[in-house]
């Protein structure tokens, strides 16, 4: 549930910890008895508990649809990562993906963990996805088939300007904001906007972008081949070779080139902010808002930050609690983009090479959050230090009381 440290310095999460905890409890004893389904809710709970327990809001012709279109996606994402499949056997693979997934036999032996039994036990997705509705299988073959392609053009191509980091973000997570979103359309609970694909890709550029930024040293030091996805038209004007942000003596300059590439990030914000405002079911708005929600934070948390290129930096998992908890409308939305951009531009340095560009898209994400949304009332998701020892000390006190009325109990007997 998280460290009893990090519960100390942020009480105010505790409660929502222990609602996501019940939710995912109570998720997991929901998981069809059919066994195709079983294993694929069990699978999704697996690979993404977060993700796994919005999605399982959703009604259950929609959520099942958007269950196996994860799981498919994953899979072929699992054939991409694994940098240990030969050349020559991965590409056919990507390429016939949307294929292999009408096919009740069909199974490949990659990844680790988890993902290996996905692969391993294909032939359950491949079920559940032939027993969906026809216009739901055509949106997800559509989407695995352009993806399939666009993961092979960039095996054999190396990310060289940001046009080409656009282009691998919108195959590897593009594609998927506009299957979703057709996905939901068919569902008839959503209505096209004039600019639904524009926006529906520009979402999954954001959340791409994010795990690329976030995942530089996972991806680095992939065994037996590094991944690198960074543009060499960003990270080249720092260093002669990506790997050398690893290195102590280049801190400076891995810090201004992740900053440079958060900043690119921030291009799609407002994208992300209009396409959940022209939602109207409250499973699918929410579905939708958590992944992006997390991704700003993610973002303001990686911002400056060397530890990028030392280990791990994520959204703890009390914040991500008390997001799910409060995230209930779009001035839920925008108060907490608010949040997580001031929390960014605290970190901004001027002497940055792109401290202006930053500081401006942020001041835009605010003002776009300022005049949509109703910010005065709102519960801020970012807690001052004030906050946190106010809380500290309610929190203390009643516990202490409990205790004392525990030995004034044991004094009488």
């Amino acid at each position: 549930m998280g460290s009893l440290s990090t519960i100390l310095r942020h009480p105010d999460e505790l409660y929502p910890l222990l609602k996501l905890k019940i939710a995912i409890t109570k998720a997991q004893k929901q998981i069809p008895l059919e066994p195709h389904l079983a294993f694929c809710y069990s699978m999704l709970h697996k690979v993404s508990k977060s993700f796994s327990l919005v999605i399982q809001q959703l009604g259950t012709e929609l959520r099942n649809a958007v269950c196996v279109f994860y799981l498919i996606l994953r899979a072929l994402d699992t054939v991409e990562d694994d940098t240990s499949v030969e050349m020559e056997i991965k590409l056919p693979i990507l390429i016939a993906f949307h294929r292999h997934i009408y096919d009740g036999d069909w199974h490949f032996s990659c990844g680790t963990k988890e993902y290996k039994v996905l692969m391993d036990q294909f032939h359950h997705v491949s079920a559940a996805f032939l027993e969906l509705e026809k216009g739901y299988q055509e949106a997800i073959e559509d989407v695995t088939k352009r993806m399939g392609a666009g993961m092979a053009k960039f095996i054999c191509k190396e990310v060289e300007t940001i046009d080409d980091y656009d282009e691998y973000c919108h195959y590897a997570a593009g594609l998927v904001g506009l299957g979703l979103s057709k996905i939901f359309i068919i569902s008839e609970l959503e209505i096209l906007t004039p600019d639904w694909k524009h926006i529906s890709n520009s979402t999954g550029l954001f959340l791409q972008k994010t795990n690329i930024i976030k995942d530089y040293l996972e991806d680095i030091n992939e065994i037996p081949k590094s991944r690198m996805f960074w543009p060499r038209e960003i990270w080249g004007k720092y260093v002669d070779k990506l790997e050398d942000f690893k290195n102590e003596e280049t801190s400076t300059k891995a810090v201004q080139c992740l900053n440079e590439m958060v900043t690119n990030a921030l291009i799609h914000v407002e994208d992300c902010m209009k396409s959940l405002a022209s939602l109207r079911d409250p499973a699918i708005f929410q579905s939708c808002a958590i992944p992006q929600i997390v991704a700003i934070g993610t973002l303001a948390l990686c911002y400056n930050n060397v530890q990028v290129f030392r280990g791990v930096v994520r959204v703890r998992r009390g914040l991500i609690a008390k997001v799910i908890d409060r995230t209930k409308t779009m001035d839920d939305v925008y108060g907490v983009f608010y949040d997580f951009s001031c929390m960014l531009q605290t970190k901004v340095d001027k002497n940055d090479a792109n401290a202006m560009k930053t500081f401006n898209r942020l001041e835009t994400i605010k003002k776009v959050c300022r005049e949509n949304g109703v910010l005065e009332k709102r519960k801020s998701y970012v807690n001052n230090e004030s906050q946190t020892k106010a809380i500290f000390i309610v929190m203390f006190v009643l516990l202490l009381g409990i205790l004392v009325m525990y030995l004034k109990a044991n004094q009488c007997k």
